[in-house]
């Protein structure tokens, strides 16, 4: 339980039924007769379809995790709209399913059931995206002006995803270009189909997603991303190499990049946008309705309703106000909880001016986390979290991203800050965006699985929205009893935090289900949170750009709660959180029916 007099007790949390998370029946199955003994023939069989189907799942990827696996003869760069990349897919699929027809779950051991499980579940689901014609629809709404490819692989290139160590590594990363300008192609031609089917983006995605093209047309070439890589050269490279890669690097981003930018601009502008929709969301869209279904339970990995995950945002955002209010009186704010929430978002006593002051306090904080995490976890990562600015057109972007480094227990897991947005991150919400985005959160969960070579790859390389993201939520939750929010406004930055993802389950629902339009989604989040009203229309857009995907935050929250909550009842004084952690995290990234599974498990077989 956490404590802190603000915070209210686990069963306040989560007394009731919860609308939006009906329960998957999995945990019914969990609780059959014990299983067979596993057979090393099972276990052998199941990790060798894994390894099968993860290496050509990979030859698929735009920005592979391992670019030197690309064999010779392969390309660098995979168009992931190419119908035949989408074809290869389904074949895929298809493949795996009747892989996963040979073996018996019940003769595995206990990760590679966990595995098993997982697998089944990215394979049914990847199924349905094709049959059910959800892949066609959404290859022709290419559009995400939050994380489309458009914006990710200059990050990519020109961090630390890319390699660049070798002459080799520099021809490839020509030859890496060259299939990105073509893609970029294709995002045109599927715009243009899109429009000849009736499938049509909204008019505010578009049109911002044309904006980063022109910002990537006009910005000079010495401050280019896609350059990045040859102020990195290593030194050992003679001068002639040099300079013929240097002439051979400029001339593909001034000949190949910068023109498809330009003509995703110009087609995006000149034919798209007369016909894209102001009514915003996926209730516009053809066959909106179903796919927004498919999306929903694709990122919460449960089966969830539109209409129930709304009832569960309006009573979260209820629960969280009440909790705001407390904190506005102790601190004696004469106004209402509105004037507050102005308050923090225009006292610039709340907001660094320099990047180097805001990473100071981040490490400042990790160091106090670091101090309290013996009490709730049993081990640590290798790799090292850092803070950097992100790369390429901050005025264009949000927040930022954190991005997990190889599993060399060496190599960073880096959250890419805007340092654009520097006025618009109250400090008071800085102890929770290292809970969630470093430790105990994202750097921490990722990179323990990513560190621990025994895992299957599907396990050990994985990521879920629901579980990812609802670990970071959780994570952000046990800031008290980590030694964090002892200053009330620091608890108030948590609570506008925890509000954000509560104010998701509203908007995204609302936007994509009920026909809000943009501004009611805008008002309402300024309603229930102090951010500032640019960050709210970033946030606002990325979820037209990624329908669902918010939701998935607080469905992972509230079920590692609620999982944690049962454990703690069936245990009683037996129940060690230390444990309890191990077994959330001790298998990686899991849909939330796998993870509801796996701990029923763990409380029947009396391992607990």
């Amino acid at each position: 339980m956490l404590a802190g007099a603000h915070v209210p007790s686990a069963s306040a949390r989560n007394a009731g039924p919860r609308p939006g998370l009906v329960a998957p029946g999995a945990t019914a199955a969990a609780r059959a007769a014990p299983a067979p003994a596993p057979t090393a023939e099972q276990a052998a069989r199941l990790r060798a379809l894994i390894l099968a189907s993860d290496a050509a799942a990979e030859k698929l990827e735009p920005m592979p995790r391992d670019p030197a696996a690309r064999g010779p003869g392969e390309p660098v760069f995979v168009d992931p709209l190419a119908e035949a990349t989408q074809d290869a897919r389904l074949r895929n699929a298809e493949a795996d399913a009747a892989a996963l027809a040979t073996v018996d779950p019940l003769h595995l051991p206990p990760v590679e059931r966990v595995a098993y499980e997982v697998f089944a579940h990215r394979t049914r689901r990847e199924l349905a995206r094709h049959r059910d014609g959800i892949a066609r629809i959404q290859r022709l709404v290419p559009l995400d002006a939050s994380f489309g490819l458009h914006l990710e692989l200059p990050d990519y290139v020109a961090g630390a995803g890319a390699p660049f160590a070798t002459e080799a590594d520099y021809e490839a990363g020509l030859r890496r270009l060259s299939g990105f300008a073509g893609y970029l192609g294709s995002i045109v031609a599927r715009l243009d189909e899109g429009l000849a089917a009736g499938y049509v983006q909204p008019r505010v995605i578009a049109q911002q997603v044309a904006g980063q093209a022109d910002a990537f047309v006009r910005q000079s070439l010495a401050g280019s991303p896609f350059l990045g890589a040859l102020g990195r050269m290593p030194a050992a490279f003679a001068p002639a190499l040099r300079a013929r890669l240097e002439a051979a690097y400029r001339e593909v981003v001034e000949r190949e990049v910068l023109p498809g930018y330009a003509r995703l601009r110009d087609a995006l502008r000149d034919r798209y946008l007369p016909r894209a929709p102001e009514v915003p969301g996926r209730l516009q869209l053809r066959d909106g309705a179903r796919v927004y279904a498919f999306e929903l339970e694709q990122h919460a990995t449960l089966p969830v309703t539109a209409h129930a995950l709304h009832d569960t945002g309006l009573a979260e955002v209820a629960r969280i106000r009440a909790r705001m209010e407390e904190v506005r009186r102790e601190v004696g704010f004469p106004g209402d909880l509105a004037a507050f929430f102005g308050h923090v978002r225009r006292d610039p006593k709340y907001y660094f001016t320099r990047p180097e002051d805001l990473l100071e306090r981040m490490a400042s904080i990790e160091s106090r986390i670091w101090a309290g995490m013996p009490r709730l976890f049993a081990r640590r990562p290798r790799a090292p979290f850092q803070v950097r600015a992100l790369p390429a057109i901050g005025s264009q972007r949000g927040t930022g991203y954190y991005k997990p480094g190889p599993p060399d227990g060496v190599t960073p897991g880096v959250l890419w800050f805007n340092m654009a947005m520097l006025g618009t991150r109250p400090i008071p919400t800085l102890e929770t965006l290292t809970l969630h985005e470093g430790i105990p959160g994202h750097h921490y969960q990722v990179t323990l699985a990513l560190e621990d070579a025994s895992l299957p790859p599907i396990l050990r390389f994985g990521g879920l929205t629901a579980y990812s993201e609802g670990w970071g939520l959780y994570a952000e939750s046990l800031g008290r009893e980590l030694g964090l929010f002892t200053d009330p406004m620091q608890w108030f930055g948590h609570l506008d935090m925890e509000m954000l993802r509560a104010v998701r389950l509203v908007v995204d629902t609302g936007l994509h289900a009920l026909g809000w339009p943009r501004q009611r989604a805008i008002d309402y989040m300024l309603q229930n949170t102090s951010m500032a009203a640019r960050d709210v229309q970033v946030e606002i857009d990325r979820y037209l750009s990624l329908p669902g995907q918010a939701c998935a935050y607080k469905c992972g929250e509230l079920k590692l709660r609620e999982l944690r909550e049962h454990a703690a009842r069936r245990l009683r004084g037996r129940f060690d959180v230390r444990a309890f952690h191990g077994q959330v995290l001790d298998t990686g990234a899991l849909p939330l029916a796998v993870l509801e599974a796996k701990v029923a498990r763990w409380l029947d077989d009396g391992s607990a």
